[in-house]
C-alpha cells in the first residue's frame, strides 16, 4: 500500500493503531480518500496483533465530511461490484479489532455513517456536530445511517434526525444513545487514552469474540448497506436534487465556509 495522503496511520504499538483523517480543508470524503480508508481497513482487519484502533482527526472543526457529490460517478467499486466505501464500513463492524471514534468537530453524511461503523463513539460536548444533511439536500443517505442509527436510537429519532437533515449536538446524540458519551473537550483525550490503555492489556480473542457476539444481536444485514448505497445512487438523478444541488451551491458563494461550519442552518432556509 502507498503511504496515504488524506490520512494518518500510527502504529503507536502492536496491539494499538491510530488514525487520523487529515484532508484539508473539510475532510471531504472524496475517491481517494474512501480508497487510502479502505487499504487502512484491510490492514487493520487482517492483522495478528491489533487489537484496538481509534480513529481522530487533526481537524478540530471537521471529523470527518459528507460525500463530495460533484466525483459521485468516481466513487471505487470492488471486484464483485460492492461499493468500496461500504465495503471498507463493513469489514470495519465486523473486524475482530476494537474501532473507537473519537469526534471533534462535524461528522456528517458519510462522516457519521462512518462513526456509526465504528464500535465507540466518544464526543467534545463543546465541539461535535453530528447529522445526515442527504434529504435537505434532495437525495437519501447511503452510508450506512438508515440502517444502523434505527438500532441506536429507535425509528422516531432515526426519522427525526434524517428527515430534519439538521445538526445535533454531542449532548443530544448522548441522550438518544448516537454516541457512547459525550465529554469535555479537555477530557476527551485522557478518558479515551485510559480506556484504550486497559482494553489493550486484554486477551485478543475474548475482546474479538465479545464483540462478535454482540454483532450477532445488533448489526443489520450486510445486504442492506449494499442497497442502501444503491438507491443513494440512485437519488442524485432525482429532479429536486437537480433543484437543490445548484440552490446550496448559490449559498455557498454568498457564505463562504459557513455554509459548512453550519450546514444543518442553511439547509433549513428555503432552497
Amino acid at each position: 500500500m502507498t503511504t496515504p495522503t488524506h490520512l494518518r496511520l500510527n502504529k503507536t504499538t502492536p496491539h494499538f493503531w491510530q488514525v487520523s483523517f487529515d484532508s484539508p480543508p473539510i475532510n471531504l470524503i472524496t475517491p481517494g480518500l474512501v480508497t487510502e480508508l479502505h487499504g487502512v481497513v484491510e490492514q487493520i482487519s487482517t492483522d495478528p496483533d491489533l487489537k484496538i484502533v481509534v480513529f481522530d482527526s487533526a481537524n478540530d472543526a471537521f471529523f470527518l465530511s459528507h460525500f463530495d457529490l460533484a466525483q459521485a460517478a468516481a466513487f471505487p467499486t470492488q471486484p464483485d461490484g460492492t461499493p468500496t466505501w461500504t465495503d471498507t464500513v463493513l469489514r470495519l463492524s465486523h473486524s475482530p479489532v476494537i474501532s473507537v471514534a473519537v469526534i471533534r468537530g462535524r461528522a456528517r453524511g458519510g462522516g457519521n455513517e462512518f462513526a456509526l461503523a465504528c464500535d465507540l463513539r466518544y464526543a467534545s460536548r463543546e465541539r461535535a456536530l453530528l447529522g445526515q444533511p442527504e434529504v435537505g439536500t434532495g437525495i437519501l443517505p447511503g452510508g450506512g445511517a438508515t440502517e444502523r442509527l434505527p438500532r441506536l436510537v429507535g425509528r422516531d429519532r432515526a426519522l427525526e434526525a434524517v428527515l430534519s437533515s439538521d445538526d445535533y449536538d454531542a449532548d443530544t446524540a448522548e441522550r438518544f444513545g448516537w454516541i457512547t458519551r459525550a465529554l469535555p473537550d479537555a477530557d476527551l483525550h485522557q478518558f479515551v487514552h485510559t480506556l484504550v490503555t486497559r482494553i489493550e492489556t486484554f486477551d485478543r480473542d475474548a475482546l474479538s469474540g465479545a464483540k462478535a457476539q454482540i454483532n450477532r444481536a445488533s448489526l443489520p444485514a450486510d445486504a442492506d448497506l449494499i442497497a442502501a448505497y444503491r438507491e443513494y445512487f440512485a437519488s442524485l438523478t432525482w429532479p429536486g436534487f437537480r433543484a437543490r444541488g445548484p440552490k446550496l451551491a448559490q449559498l455557498g458563494a454568498q457564505h463562504g465556509a459557513d455554509v459548512e461550519l453550519r450546514l444543518g442552518h442553511y439547509l433549513g432556509l428555503e432552497t
